[in-house]
């Protein structure tokens, strides 16, 4: 979710969910150390509860982004192990440390050492040409043998030669059985289950199939009325009624205005909300209109509220 899922969009998403656990985007642990903390880990108090996503090999380095990283009160660190960028191969972390467990729970050891919350893992089943029923189950129980308790899982393997990125999203075969087979397992470990999964529904039936969690991803970002408007009543059984996207767009706006008061644009915002009307009446109207007008210099609220009339127009 590199370059998606930062403060803005968190903020948006946590309007539409009071449960859901938010990601940040990965950040490495020397960008933590070294580069301007309060831009690349703040965040506002409403997106709680929210877990930071590291990206690094280094234990030492880990450690000491993971200290930094608790002080801006995250509720979990998560180790990245899954993302099969080159830049990221190039570093010598994610996706390629499925191919070094030891190092992994060297790692991690070194992380819960560090942090006073939860720090968990995402991974993949496997890399290239590892085979996962093998190498899923050794993966776990090395990185489970440092402290790691908790753990999602692409249900993926990732190609780290020959396969861009994208296509690491959607070529390599998805293997829920696996993923489910490791949840019998190891029925002590929380495990969350990942990868094309694009439903409530879907969610539903990882969960009542014994699965701990769902990790949803591109869908909700694209789709987030279908997803996160009802998640809490689907997945947490919350009884209160659901939020119309309608609600959440006006609910923005004080906060669309905060932010342009300190020198920010509306393009920064409203790229996050192409996406809330998706399937709906007036949805054409509703991206035409912000992908057109937000990026104008002294584009406003105002610019928003002319995007929503085209969903109402639509829908009367």
């Amino acid at each position: 979710m590199m370059d998606w899922t930062d403060r803005h969009c968190r903020y948006l998403h946590r309007l539409m969910s009071r449960h859901a656990l938010l990601y940040t985007e990965m950040v490495t642990a020397a960008a933590v150390i070294h580069g301007p903390r309060d831009r690349l880990l703040g965040f506002d108090p409403a997106e709680h509860p929210v877990a930071l996503q590291l990206g690094g090999s280094d234990p030492a380095e880990l450690a000491q982004a993971t200290r930094i990283a608790a002080e801006f009160g995250y509720d979990e660190i998560n180790l990245n192990v899954g993302c099969p960028s080159d830049r990221v191969q190039s570093g010598c972390f994610g996706a390629v440390l499925m191919e070094r467990p030891t190092l992994v729970a060297e790692c991690v050891a070194a992380m819960i050492a560090a942090s006073p919350v939860s720090v968990t893992v995402k991974c993949r089943i496997g890399v290239d040409d590892q085979d996962p029923e093998t190498v899923l189950p050794g993966f776990l129980e090395t990185v489970a043998s440092a402290g790691a308790r908790r753990f999602t899982i692409h249900a993926r393997k990732a190609w780290l030669k020959g396969l861009s990125p994208k296509e690491n999203r959607d070529i390599p075969p998805l293997d829920y059985v696996l993923v489910h087979a490791m949840k019998r397992e190891f029925p002590d470990l929380h495990l969350s289950i990942n990868g094309g999964i694009t439903t409530l529904e879907a969610a539903r039936a990882h969960l009542a199939a014994g699965m701990d969690g769902v990790m949803i991803g591109r869908a909700a970002y694209h789709a987030p009325g279908d997803i996160l408007l009802y998640a809490d009543q689907v997945i947490f059984d919350d009884p209160s009624t659901p939020k119309t996207a309608q609600a959440v767009v006006h609910e923005m706006l004080p906060y669309i205005e905060a932010h342009l008061a300190s020198g920010g644009r509306l393009g920064q915002i409203t790229r996050h909300m192409l996406g809330l009307f998706t399937g709906r009446p007036g949805a054409r109207g509703w991206r035409r209109h912000l992908s057109q007008e937000a990026h104008r210099n002294g584009a406003g609220t105002d610019v928003v509220l002319r995007a929503l009339a085209e969903v109402t127009t639509q829908a009367a």
